[in-house]
């Protein structure tokens, strides 16, 4: 007769209390005991089927993360629901939480050749604002219709999250032990900086990464159509940097009827407007190149590597990621002036969202001084740099190969984020990053519209595809 292990399950007051405060350890031996019973083997739970639930309870956690704690949801109770998950199987999850209800889970799960180092899989818990009253659904409902699965952080990335936490109890459960180490950070505050998440775990905290030399994280291994038979997965090898600024104008405050030449208002403005009509020039990167010429050798297109945008032009909707990587950007997003209406303000500023290429941080700096002009000053609330590696070695041949067994119609290719993720943080310990969250996505799907947008959704098909692929990674990496 077959033996399983019992799980000890403690009534909610009590598992409460067993929870840890601020920057403490995780949920103790108690919660996992290894006591043998002759009762008969229950049927596995199904980890493609488990997903399912996994990411829906955690798209019903409201997360949000407004950049400002006093006003985010905080990421607490979604940590600690990753932790009862872990620990329900066997996993010692440990908790740190950075501020009130900004939480982190970090757990490491034994590979088989402790010599080799160890692999981090690392996704944020936490999601940018949504307004109910412009989506179909309600953004925090988990809302399973049309073969998808509704709400916000649907791909960015509560499924990934669910998708690794699936894997990893089905290990549990089956006696799986990976090739070597991986370590599970599950951060918060990714959507404004990581602050209180993946680089206070790197300040505070770097020895819960000790051995970890290759890491994967989000918004890469997703697929592009390119008829039929084919699909490119791009593999995120490098990401463009965070150069977050404010700008700031004065004037001579005074009375709105008045005549008034020294308007802080009308110096920004104009400012502004500069910069968000400004175009800067083409710069292809080594990964931005190696991309485009795949990308054209398969549809069949020239690339003209002087005018790359007309290639780029011919993607579809994964255009406006792939266009923002070939040139530094410069978006304005917020501004902010006055008190009352018939007062001149003193002061105005405004809040410019900047990308910068690989090695480009600093002439983005000096493009942007001479586009505001002496009178405006800049102010830098993130600053982050850009990142990128080469498409090789074991992990990449790793990664081709799990979706090629799933796909035979796959085609890996690296390419570039435009925007950033916790790998800025991790890339600090020398840790070689990617973007590696594998989904095949229905052709018609406009993926990058999704992101921060309205009615983020995921595919069920493409979940389950995730988990599938992840499930022979990781048992191979």
């Amino acid at each position: 007769m077959r033996r399983r292990k019992r799980v000890r399950w403690y009534p909610p007051a009590v598992a409460a209390k067993l929870r840890t405060g601020r920057d403490g350890a995780g949920p103790p031996a108690g919660w996992y005991e290894g006591a043998m019973t002759s009762d008969p083997a229950p049927t596995l739970p199904d980890p493609t089927v488990e997903v399912v639930d996994l990411c829906r309870d955690l798209l019903r956690i409201d997360t949000t993360n407004t950049g400002d704690t006093t006003t985010s949801a905080g990421e607490r109770r979604a940590a600690e629901y990753v932790a009862e998950k872990l620990a329900e199987v066997g996993v010692s999850p440990v908790l740190h939480e950075s501020a009130p209800g900004r939480a982190n889970v970090v757990a490491r799960i034994p590979g088989a050749d402790p010599s080799r180092p160890a692999l981090l899989v690392h996704g944020h818990l936490d999601v940018v604002p949504a307004d109910a009253d412009e989506w179909s659904v309600h953004p925090f409902s988990g809302e399973l219709r049309d073969g998808y699965l509704w709400g916000r952080g649907a791909i960015d990335m509560k499924d990934f999250d669910a998708m690794v936490l699936a894997v990893v109890r089905h290990w549990q459960r089956t006696g799986v032990r990976p090739p070597r180490d991986i370590v599970l950070a599950y951060t918060a505050d990714e959507e404004a900086g990581s602050d209180y998440g993946a680089h206070f775990l790197v300040e505070r905290h770097r020895e819960l990464f000790d051995g970890c030399t290759e890491a994967i994280g989000e918004v890469g291994g997703f697929s592009y159509s390119v008829d039929a038979d084919r699909r490119l997965y791009l593999i995120e090898t490098a990401q463009k940097g965070i150069d977050w600024l404010r700008l700031h104008a004065r004037g001579r405050p005074g009375h709105g009827s008045m005549m008034h030449d020294d308007n802080a208002v009308t110096a920004l403005a104009e400012a502004v407007a500069r910069v968000g009509r400004h175009r800067f020039p083409v710069v292809l990167t080594d990964t931005v190149r190696a991309f485009l010429e795949q990308v054209s050798d398969v549809l069949g297109i020239e690339l003209d590597p002087d005018d790359p945008e007309a290639a780029i032009a011919k993607l579809g909707p994964i255009a406006n990621i792939i266009g923002a990587t070939v040139r530094n950007t410069a978006n304005p997003t917020r501004l902010a002036a006055g008190y009352k209406d018939n007062v001149i303000p003193g002061r105005a500023t405004a809040t410019i969202d900047c990308r910068s290429l690989p090695g480009q941080s600093e002439l983005l700096e000096r493009q942007l001084r001479e586009l505001v002009g002496p009178d405006i000053a800049i102010e830098y609330v993130q600053r982050q740099p850009a990142l990128e590696t080469t498409f090789d070695g074991d992990l990449v041949d790793a990664m081709s190969a799990a979706l090629r067994a799933e796909d035979p119609g796959a085609r890996p290719v690296p390419y570039m984020l435009s925007g950033g993720t916790d790998a800025k943080a991790f890339s600090q310990l020398g840790i070689r990053c990617f973007g590696f969250a594998p989904l095949r996505l229905p052709a018609d799907l406009n993926f990058s519209a999704l992101f921060h947008g309205i009615d983020e959704r995921v595919p069920v098909d493409g979940l389950q595809f995730g988990v599938r692929v992840l499930d022979r990674f990781l048992r191979t990496c």
